[in-house]
């Protein structure tokens, strides 16, 4: 697959550009979807979340559910990444303020970074507890009211603010390497321990970067997280130049799944056919 110039971007959208999480620009979702699937074989459906200032804009996007119950976040991510539902939330709809803070619906207040709900159970003391909701990334409070999750090749969100990815370290690794194909940068990722959609959706969110994540025993419970699954939270703005940077990997023999060369093998041969000298790297 030679994806060309720009394959994911539709003709008015460009890669850059976008300073924050929030974009306005268009893509070919089937075009970095079937990218994606072809060159990572995904597990489950991308999503993409989108936050909302007014309630009305979240309620008028196309075959659009409500709750009936509370839930967790990880909960609502789960229903369309594993079920394609198109889901839209308020705070109301959300089991308590550690999911809402996350994503700027419910007050980082004095109560809520205190850690008391917390502390004997995830963390010994609450001065530990306050320390975990203090190294937390979330969305400021105040801007927000709604939050939607959908999968991206329904194209209902016009476009997310970040996208969701789930999968393997294997899975993960290439889509980094596709990322630093071309504007190489170090990837730095943080582990709150639990809570972990505050290093994923949160931290993508608010900084507007790739948010790579191990997720925590709430997305595994609640979320049906399997063992073997990471998160990256990512604005759509990187997807292009992911696809890009696996076509060439592919192009060069670099592909996933990554074939066992054997642990007791000669290492010269197999090097021998990415690096020009003989087997060094």
């Amino acid at each position: 697959m030679n994806p060309g110039p720009s394959p994911c971007l539709s003709p008015e959208g460009r890669v850059d550009g976008a300073e924050d999480a929030m974009t306005t620009d268009t893509y070919d979702w089937d075009t970095i979807v079937n990218g994606l699937n072809q060159y990572l074989r995904l597990r489950s459906i991308p999503i993409g979340m989108k936050l909302f200032e007014n309630v009305s804009e979240m309620e008028a996007i196309p075959k659009i559910r409500r709750p009936k119950a509370k839930h967790t976040t990880d909960q609502i991510v789960a229903q369309a990444r594993q079920l394609g539902w198109t889901v839209g939330i308020t705070m109301a709809d959300l089991v308590g303020a550690q999911c809402g803070a996350v994503i700027g619906l419910s007050p980082q207040d004095d109560e809520w970074l205190s850690g008391k709900r917390m502390a004997g159970v995830w963390f010994k003391t609450q001065d530990d507890a306050s320390l975990h909701q203090h190294a937390m990334d979330c969305v400021p409070y105040g801007r927000y009211r709604a939050m939607a999750v959908a999968p991206l090749t329904s194209g209902r969100l016009e476009p997310p603010d970040i996208c969701l990815i789930y999968g393997t370290p294997g899975q993960m690794i290439f889509f980094i390497n596709g990322l630093q194909w071309v504007g190489y940068k170090k990837m730095s990722f943080t582990s709150v321990g639990e809570s972990a959609c505050a290093d994923s959706w949160g931290k993508a969110l608010k900084t507007g970067e790739p948010a790579l994540t191990i997720p925590c025993y709430a997305e595994r419970r609640y979320g049906g997280v399997a063992d073997d699954e990471m998160l990256m939270a990512i604005p759509p703005r990187f997807l292009p130049k992911v696809i890009e940077g696996l076509a060439a990997l592919s192009k060069n023999g670099l592909r996933y799944p990554i074939p066992p060369f054997g642990i007791q093998s000669d290492a010269a041969a197999g090097l021998a056919v990415s690096y020009p000298s003989t087997g060094s790297r």
